[in-house]
């Protein structure tokens, strides 16, 4: 059995000036040399590991046989992003994880082969006859573009509302072009045009309209897939200081609205030295991108170890390689500025103690050490929460829309059914297991499934 076959990189030195895709798509040569590693288990661990179960053996067979489009055609018969998936997805801890080659030796590079395929093939249409019934979806990110697709391939009429002025949700406003370029995801997006999927920007559900406006507009059922786009913050004294930023901020002023040019009539302040708090891929992220719009020195401050870090190997890997600079074991205390603007960031430095809930040691003070570091702006990169505009509404007009101590949308496990009556819920706004973008594609394969039966009563 050959040696896994690894993809192209740009130079680190090269990449970390430009916003071009790090990691170059394999060569039809590559990508067959990669797919006869499969061995085509009987009992596919990879189908299981994924959570939208894509039939990854019959798609490499596809490929061997050198039938990109039929390979194509197998992916998107669970998923219509693989473009967006086979760049994004955490594939080590899924379908490759759970690779029989990874035991002894190097896992199938199914993430790779996916996006090969999916940027060489294109989506066919084929839809059920038209049914009548109406589906509103509330998001245009992953969990909202698979239920659109799975909802308007059984022949309902679906429209996508989104808030902001373009499609794709945290593929668009989060994630940077140099890991999913724009031209992978717009070709996605076409393909929901195909199957007839209406959408509608600029439409903030809870404000411009309400689920009572929509079921008033004779939609038979919703499915809000809104994400989770208000920041956690660090609650510390001078958060409230020019410099500051949550990492959802500065990604989607960078990503959507181009505020690190001169012409953005609303830039962002390019200073010399930054501090990414946190340790997750949107962490990894925001470091990348401070450093390309002209950051000097970029740090990621971790209050708990490397090996703690829940990022990606490969994007903690690139954030190395581009000169981001890696300071752990510490916490912050306090943002010092000087005339209302960032200064200083006052760190208090960690040992790990035992391990918390979550199975990693948790962070405990040693007493006395504390660290100031010399910053001009602070980016907060812990997490997210539901913005609760969509809930609010819903108590304004009497609709017992339910939700946790948090604000998340009470959902049936399985169905992603609310406590309203045809209205579904799923993605960050309601989550169920880890926050990425192939488990919201899940969440939107499961309250597709789920609506279709309950408009087919």
């Amino acid at each position: 059995m050959g040696s896994r076959v690894h993809p192209e990189e740009l130079d680190a030195n090269y990449r970390n000036k430009n916003f071009e895709e790090v990691t170059k798509n394999l060569t039809k040569e590559k990508a067959l040399e990669e797919a006869k590693r499969c061995l085509h288990c009987k009992n596919a661990r990879c189908i299981t590991g994924c959570p939208v179960n894509i039939n990854i053996p019959e798609f490499i067979a596809k490929l061997k046989e050198e039938d990109i489009q039929g390979a194509g055609d197998v992916i998107r018969q669970t998923s219509l992003l693989p473009s967006v998936c086979g760049r994004v997805c955490p594939q080590e801890r899924q379908c490759e994880g759970q690779c029989i080659l990874g035991i002894k030796s190097e896992p199938i590079a199914i993430g790779a082969l996916e996006r090969f395929v999916g940027d060489n093939s294109k989506a066919k249409v084929e839809q059920k006859p038209a049914t009548g019934k109406k589906v509103a979806i509330i998001g245009s990110g992953c969990a909202g573009i698979t239920a659109a697709a799975d909802l308007a391939k059984e022949g309902h009429d679906v429209t996508v509302f989104e808030a902001l002025h373009a499609f794709g949700g945290v593929l668009r406003y989060g994630i940077p072009p140099f890991r999913l370029p724009r031209t992978a995801l717009d070709t996605e997006l076409e393909g929901l045009k195909k199957l007839g999927v209406k959408l509608e920007k600029n439409v903030v559900i809870g404000k411009s309209l309400t689920i009572q406006d929509l079921k008033n507009d004779g939609f038979d059922a919703i499915f809000i897939c809104s994400g989770a786009g208000l920041p956690k913050m660090l609650h510390i004294k001078g958060e409230n200081l020019n410099g500051v930023y949550s990492a959802n901020e500065f990604l989607t002023r960078v990503n959507l609205m181009k505020a690190q040019t001169e012409e953005s009539p609303t830039p962002i302040y390019i200073g010399k030295k930054v501090a990414v708090i946190g340790g997750g891929n949107t962490a990894m992220d925001a470091a990348r991108v401070a450093k390309r719009v002209g950051f000097e020195d970029v740090t990621i401050v971790y209050r708990r170890s490397e090996a703690e870090l829940p990022a990606r190997l490969e994007e903690i890997r690139h954030a190395k390689e581009e000169g981001i600079v890696f300071k752990l074991l510490h916490s912050p205390l306090e943002i010092l500025g000087e005339e209302n603007y960032v200064k200083t960031l006052r760190l208090q430095v960690m040992e790990l103690g035992e391990p918390d809930e979550s199975g990693r040691r948790s962070p405990v003070p040693i007493e006395g050490q504390i660290v100031d570091m010399d910053v001009d702006v602070v980016i907060v990169a812990l997490g997210t929460n539901p913005n609760p505009i969509i809930q609010r509404s819903a108590v304004n007009d009497n609709l017992s829309l339910e939700t946790d101590k948090k604000g998340y949308i009470v959902v049936d496990k399985e169905t992603g059914a609310t406590s309203l009556e045809g209205v579904f819920a799923g993605g960050d706004v309601a989550p169920v297991g880890t926050s990425n973008a192939i488990n919201a594609m899940g969440a939107g394969k499961r309250a597709a499934k789920a609506i279709n039966e309950y408009l087919s009563k």
